[in-house]
């Protein structure tokens, strides 16, 4: 498959510490693909499902032990502990490889390696990167092969260059107890084992795409970011893109694929999902910021997901699609979810795949976490520059959080380092369904927490610099929240598709379309500016839910100077000052 010397030469090691009775290399072709399914349904690590209703559809059971991300046994083994920051998992590096490799050791006996080729990023992009994972997962091979792109291709364009990533997962023993998802920045390195669950074992999605990559953008002048991209086409055919963050349970990929609410759509408005989760960005040619959508798929929460919620996600998985830990349908062999329609399967096996009534059970049927892993390409709503080698230019950034009463509908930030201030606020409050403490403030940086492979301030300082680089091209920055309350605990704002006419105001500020009242914070809408056109709400509603009080932001103040006191000396002063600003304005 391959000359390279410095892949060669890393394989050899990996066949050495793993001892696998075969290696096979994923060449990306449709009959190795077949032959893979086939293989893992003949051992029962996948279950075909009814190709007439949901072609080339599987599903799959994780370990009950082994369903979701583990931020506690994730590490970023960087030379120095500091370099990690406070809000990382840290591990010595020579420590971390020693205990990776005795827990690996010996365990492909018996089993095959496989060896994915995979670029992050349209193949041959300037903006990509490209990876090699080695797995003895089939499940990894297939869900690789739909969120990444994978194959020959992919090694061609690689030729003899050493600027690759390295990737061992080995399932072991599916042990929580020596679960380790680990980073290792300054090697190009990621290690993952005892866990076969999407989320740790997949390592292009969090761990390359965001962790490695977030620490290569800062060495190399562009940005790894939790951010999904789309564009936004108006009747005369001109289309605007935008990214956003957004912590989870925010609506980012109802965001994504939203559908523009009929009286837009009539007149010709469109959106265009670019990526869902992960945007890769740097100053194009024109100066201005040029984003790709690293992957190639969708790997999203399944409960939720319907008809009503997000139409577009939900007609991404009907072909090609690896469904995992949801209810199977014993009746026509389909699947399930909490949320996809009111009508639960009596005859069916729970994710745990135990029998399971759906119209009798207490118990939920698929876990909460349960996931589809879809082919991008499926979604109605994809973009026409989704395969771009040269990325999308970005208009506008927006951070927004779950907030019920202290942040407005949408207010932009005064300037780039303004936004900085901004994003590196994003919070959101807890709800009950979450943990039991109702509006606790958890702060979640441009959505990046869990996701920042190095020191969170040199993190903030990085997004600094890019100011700089992109002076007056850079994107306008922003701030939503859909969540307001009213005092009976009732969404003020409807949500979903109407999110578009915020969407609106923000383009047209952009373009300098549109006006804005100054407060204490940032530029808010004059009520007048949002379109209410074919929405049941009046304008004093609007207005209430546009408000900013400044004795709500004082007391925020005082939450952001703590948060803020985690990173130290480190935080920049350019954020000190921003605080410090916020605060007069807001004491005036």
């Amino acid at each position: 498959m391959t000359n390279n010397k410095s892949v060669l030469a890393w394989l050899d090691e990996m066949k050495e510490l793993l001892c696998p009775d075969e290696v096979i290399w994923i060449d990306g072709s449709k009959e190795q693909i077949e032959k893979l399914r086939a293989e893992a349904c003949s051992t029962g690590e996948l279950i075909k499902l009814n190709q007439d209703l949901l072609p080339e559809c599987y599903l799959h059971r994780t370990a009950v032990n082994d369903v979701a991300r583990v931020e506690d046994r994730t590490f970023i083994c960087s030379r120095k502990e500091e370099d990690a920051g406070p809000t990382n998992n840290w591990k010595d590096p020579q420590e971390a490889y020693k205990m990776l490799f005795d827990i690996a050791r010996g365990s492909y006996k018996g089993k095959t390696m496989y060896v994915i080729p995979y670029s992050m990023g349209p193949v041959g992009s300037p903006l990509a990167e490209i990876g090699f994972e080695v797995t003895d997962s089939i499940y990894v091979v297939l869900n690789m092969s739909i969120m990444t792109r994978v194959g020959q291709k992919v090694v061609e364009t690689l030729g003899d260059s050493e600027d690759w990533i390295k990737g061992l997962h080995s399932r072991c023993d599916i042990d929580p107890e020596k679960r380790y998802i680990c980073h290792f920045p300054e090697d190009n390195y990621i290690i993952s084992v005892n866990s076969g669950y999407g989320g740790n074992v997949l390592l292009g999605k969090k761990c390359f795409a965001l962790r490695i990559a977030s620490y290569l953008g800062k060495n190399n002048q562009w940005m790894a970011e939790h951010m999904l991209i789309l564009g936004i086409e108006n009747p005369q055919g001109e289309i605007k893109y935008v990214a956003a963050a957004f912590p989870s349970a925010c609506g980012k990929t109802n965001l994504a694929m939203l559908i523009p609410p009929e009286g837009y759509r009539n007149k010709g408005y469109k959106v265009w999902t670019v990526g869902d989760d992960i945007a890769w960005m740097r100053k194009g040619p024109d100066g201005r910021l040029y984003a790709i959508n690293p992957e190639n798929g969708f790997f999203g929460v399944a409960p939720g997901t319907n008809e009503k919620s997000n139409p577009n996600a939900l007609a991404s998985t009907k072909k090609g699609t690896i469904f995992t830990n949801v209810v199977l349908n014993k009746d026509n062999d389909t699947v399930w979810w909490e949320g996809l329609d009111k009508n639960p399967p009596a005859n069916a096996i729970n994710w745990k795949g135990e029998p399971w009534n759906g119209q009798e059970s207490s118990e939920k049927g698929a876990h909460p976490n349960s996931r589809f892993t879809a082919p991008a390409e499926n979604c109605p709503c994809i973009s026409p520059e989704f395969n771009s080698t040269t990325g999308v230019p970005i208009s506008a950034i927006i951070f927004g959080g779950r907030r019920a009463q202290t942040t407005p509908l949408v207010y932009q930030s005064r300037d780039w380092n303004n936004g900085v201030f901004v994003g590196s606020i994003m919070a959101s409050e807890t709800t009950a369904a979450a943990t039991g403490a109702v509006g606790v403030v958890r702060r979640d940086p441009m959505a990046m927490l869990p996701f920042c492979g190095y020191h969170m301030a040199d993190y903030f300082a990085h997004w600094i610099e890019m100011g700089e680089i992109l002076g007056d091209k850079a994107p306008k920055i922003f701030n939503v929240n859909w969540f307001r309350l009213d005092e009976e605990g009732h969404f003020l704002w409807p949500g979903f598709g109407d999110n578009f006419r915020v969407l609106e105001w923000i383009i047209n500020r952009c373009e300098g379309k549109a006006d804005a009242q100054e407060t204490a914070i940032g530029y808010v809408p004059n009520a007048e500016d949002i379109n209410l056109e074919g929405l049941d709400m009046d304008i004093e509603t609007l207005k209430d839910i546009l408000y900013v009080d400044n004795e709500k932001w004082l007391k925020e103040a005082e939450g952001i100077e703590e948060f803020y006191k985690k990173f130290g000396d480190k935080l920049p002063e350019e954020l000190k000052n921003q605080l410090a600003g916020l605060k007069e304005r807001l004491s005036k």
